[in-house]
């Protein structure tokens, strides 16, 4: 399928690994000028090199004041930025949910809340001006089934959707979408990390868990996310995805 994507200018946040680094290339394999974002010039740089044309960004996603500094130096090295995906890491887990520090709990509000909403006030008059834009949030199926040891990212992930459907409804006369990728049992470090740092574990429990019978791909994520970026995409705003081999049991 034609995504109808070329030439236009994405910016994709957490994109030095994993999710973000899969839907970097994606894009860019779909024709977007790409630039990327994380906090850490070595690693952006290094993953830069593996999408072609890509610029990569030092950004911290705590950082809410550099939302526009991030977006401003974007645009200046490819464009208008008419394509944001939010993609950033996920705060502490525990297996007590009421240990977490009032420090945690306002970090993890400023990373998964305020930081993409930060992103999308910079970006969206300029996609408003223009009469499209499309903005996708990489989330979990937390959000509909919480997970256990992730309090703090089963409550803010869950805030964030929310803004997500009230944003998508006030946007959508302006041909602005956003969307929400809920990720399942994707292989990613951060997976294997919250599973002990077994792959093998990891891999097992998908055999039992995921209908699919296996691990998601990070290529297959990023495909449902290139297509959520597309012109074919216009009439789909509102939406939580997921990703999830039929992991998720609720309707």
């Amino acid at each position: 399928m034609e995504l109808g994507i070329e030439g236009r200018t994405a910016l994709v946040t957490g994109a030095s690994k994993g999710i973000g680094l899969g839907i970097a290339r994606a894009l860019a394999e779909e024709g977007a000028r790409v630039a990327m974002s994380s906090r850490s010039r070595e690693r952006i740089d290094a993953a830069a090199r593996q999408v072609p044309g890509a610029h990569a960004l030092v950004h911290d996603s705590t950082d809410l004041e550099g939302a526009a500094r991030l977006v401003g130096t974007a645009e200046e090295e490819l464009g208008p930025i008419e394509i944001l995906v939010a993609n950033t890491g996920g705060p502490p887990a525990g297996p007590d949910a009421l240990a977490f520090t009032p420090d945690q709990w306002e970090a993890a509000y400023r990373s998964l809340v305020l930081a993409p909403m930060a992103l999308i006030e910079r970006a969206v008059p300029g996609m408003r001006e223009r009469g499209w834009g499309r903005i996708v949030n990489v989330s979990s199926t937390s959000v509909r089934e919480p997970i256990p040891y992730l309090m703090l990212s089963n409550v803010h992930r869950t805030g964030t959707l929310a803004a997500f459907k009230t944003l998508a409804r006030q946007l959508a006369g302006d041909g602005i979408t956003l969307n929400t990728l809920l990720a399942g049992m994707i292989a990613t470090d951060r997976l294997i990390e919250l599973a002990g740092g077994s792959r093998d574990a990891v891999e097992a429990s998908a055999r039992e868990q995921v209908p699919a019978g296996r691990l998601g791909r990070v290529e297959e994520f990023a495909a449902a996310a290139a297509f959520l970026c597309s012109e074919a995409a216009s009439y789909i705003t509102g939406a939580a995805l997921a990703v999830d081999g039929g992991l998720l049991r609720s309707m």
